[in-house]
């Protein structure tokens, strides 16, 4: 490995990271950062600033890395070490303190009832595929496989939740969120929830990540800088994909899977968390979909991969950190129920693993390497917590409820009603028929607002849409307990 003799370096002897013989680490101390670089094959977080104090931690986001073994340059995957919490502590007295009320913020909104609903909630995606090769313009049947994938995980409808060990059932929780790519854009045109971008940059990633720089990943996000605009960031779930490779002395280095942002303002993500980042996910092609056939390869050999880092960044998104806390036993990640670690699992599945001692409803759980909050490999994740579906629900009900209620984008047309609307265009009244009667009538424009509510009697009804502005409308409708929703367009 070599090192630079640009930054003040130190070395160290850590112990605890795999709990096999002592591995060398180096460490850049930079003002508000620290940086770890080992010589193995992990996915991996960057933080700007950390604790070992229970279940808080303070973090600018989430980046999962996968790297390998390189003499030419160092490889950054590792941090959250007590040296960064003394660290700040010295750069900012109080900090302690403030991460101490951070916990129990966190705590307070996980436990309030409110955040533990049984709902199903719809997220609406859209899918920027930003690309330089035909390698990187991956197909919508990709696209479509990831997305799939996603609410499987979500739903507990992976068929590898039988693998989940049987210490877990007492924690395991299904988040019931469904995501489906969007059906109409951010003007109420027909989309398929994927857009294209052949990009002159060959690479958003750069070395200056290593500085906690992220402007030239951001790039990716901005369609004059060679990525594509967000969709409305409030009623969509933007992911980007595409190329985050890193050059490391003249050769590309998959450095980075991908990296999400949290909800803004949230009580267990200190204020400042987002700050210069546009809110979304993004992911390294070759990470995105279990039928992807661009190799991932890390320098180590090819990486399984079935979807599971677009899980993993998405539970970011929705307020969840990592599971192992980002240090030792002594830290978590703001969740009574998922078990300590003192370090984040190596990219493997080693079940015999229960390094630190818990008391989870009485029981000393182990390692929790089925967890997609985990770095364990991907044939392993497969469940979240109760409490983190808790967390994530609160998140829908809270930071981001625009995303999930009222919002035209996340509804499906469905028709498991059998019912007709006539006309449709229309310039004045529609007629509803059910073969069932309706109960309850909403008219939705695309902001998301009910414009019309009305509770008819029968199967048939009439309603005068003539002073709503042209343009598109869903209908929604309940009968027999069943919701069901179509779209009209007045003229």
């Amino acid at each position: 490995m070599i090192l630079t003799n640009h930054f003040p370096w130190t070395e160290i002897r850590e112990h605890s990271l795999r709990q096999s013989p002592r591995t060398t680490f180096y460490i850049l101390f930079k003002p508000l950062n620290l940086f770890i670089f080992d010589k193995g094959l992990f996915r991996s977080t960057l933080w700007t600033q950390t604790t070992h104090m229970k279940k808080t931690f303070y973090a600018l986001f989430a980046i999962c890395t996968a790297t390998a073994s390189f003499a030419q340059a160092p490889v950054y995957n590792r941090c959250m070490t007590p040296q960064a919490i003394e660290y700040q502590e010295n750069l900012t007295p109080g900090y302690i303190h403030d991460i101490t009320s951070v916990f129990n913020n966190a705590h307070s909104y996980v436990s309030n009832p409110e955040a533990k609903l049984n709902s199903t909630y719809t997220i609406p995606v859209v899918v920027h595929i930003v690309y330089d090769i035909a390698a990187q313009n991956i197909d919508d049947s990709v696209v479509i496989n990831q997305i799939n994938s996603l609410t499987d995980d979500y739903n507990r409808l992976n068929a590898d939740t039988v693998n989940m060990r049987a210490d877990f059932d007492i924690v395991k929780g299904n988040p019931s969120i469904r995501f489906k790519l969007a059906q109409i854009d951010e003007f109420g045109n027909p989309t398929t929830g994927i857009t294209r971008t052949n990009t002159t940059l060959t690479s958003f990633g750069s070395i200056a990540i290593i500085g906690g720089d992220f402007s030239d990943l951001e790039k990716v996000k901005s369609t004059v800088d060679g990525g594509h605009d967000p969709w409305d960031q409030s009623r969509y779930l933007n992911i980007w994909v595409c190329n985050m490779s890193v050059s490391f002395f003249g050769q590309e280095i998959t450095a980075l899977l991908g990296y999400a942002t949290p909800p803004s303002n949230m009580p267990n993500w200190p204020p400042g968390s987002t700050n210069g980042l546009s809110d979304g996910v993004v992911i390294q092609y070759q990470a995105f979909g279990s039928n992807n056939p661009n190799i991932l390869d890390a320098g180590g050999g090819p990486i399984e991969v079935l979807g599971r880092t677009c899980s993993h960044e998405v539970g970011h998104y929705l307020g969840l950190r990592h599971i192992w806390g980002d240090g030792d036993c002594t830290a978590e990640d703001g969740i009574d129920d998922t078990p300590n670690a003192d370090a984040q699992s190596s990219q493997d599945c080693d079940p015999t693993k229960n390094t630190c001692v818990d008391n989870i409803q009485g029981v000393d759980l182990p390692d929790m390497i089925e967890n997609y909050m985990d770095y364990s490999s991907e044939e392993c994740q497969n469940s979240f917590t109760q409490g983190q579906v808790s967390l994530m629900h609160g998140v829908l009900q809270d930071q981001r409820y625009d995303l999930v209620h009222g919002n035209a984008a996340s509804i499906d047309e469905v028709k498991e009603i059998s019912w007709l609307i006539s006309p449709n265009p229309t310039d004045g009244e529609i007629t509803l028929n059910s073969i069932d009667p309706i109960q309850t009538i909403k008219i939705i424009s695309l902001a998301g607002k009910i414009v019309i509510q009305v509770q008819p009697t029968g199967n048939e009804t009439t309603i005068d849409l003539q002073n709503l502005e042209s343009g598109i409308y869903f209908v929604t409708i309940e009968a027999n307990g069943i919701h069901s929703s179509q779209r009209v367009v007045v003229k």
